[in-house]
C-alpha cells in the first residue's frame, strides 16, 4: 500500500466535491473518532468466538469502517504534514523500551 497514492486519490475525491473547506485536524480527527466507534459498533454484542469469525454481512461491515478509519487518519496525516510510516516506526520504538522482551 502506497500511503502517499492513497492520500493523493482522497485529496482529488474531496476536491471534486468541494469538501477541501471542512478537512481541518479538528473534523477529521472527530470522523476518525466517529468512524473508529461505528467499526466498535460491528463488534458490539459479539462473543469473543463470533467476533473472531463474522459472518460474511459483517465482515463487509467490519471492512467498510476499517476503510473508513485508514481514509480519515491518511486525511488527517496529510493535512498535519506528519508522515504516519516515520511516526510508526518512532512510537513501534518507543513501545519496544517503555515493554521490553521478557
Amino acid at each position: 500500500m502506497n500511503l502517499a497514492d492513497w492520500q493523493k486519490r482522497l485529496q482529488t475525491f474531496a476536491a471534486e466535491r468541494d469538501w477541501e473547506p471542512f478537512l481541518n485536524p479538528k473534523n477529521l480527527a472527530m470522523a476518525l473518532t466517529v468512524e473508529s466507534a461505528e467499526l466498535l459498533e460491528c463488534y458490539q454484542w459479539l462473543t469473543p468466538e463470533q467476533a473472531m469469525q463474522p459472518s460474511p454481512p459483517q465482515r463487509e461491515a467490519i471492512a467498510d469502517e476499517m476503510a473508513d478509519v485508514l481514509m480519515y487518519l491518511l486525511q488527517l496525516s496529510r493535512v498535519t504534514g506528519i508522515d504516519l510510516e516515520s511516526a510508526m516506526e518512532a512510537k513501534l520504538l518507543k513501545n519496544a523500551i517503555k515493554h521490553p522482551k521478557p
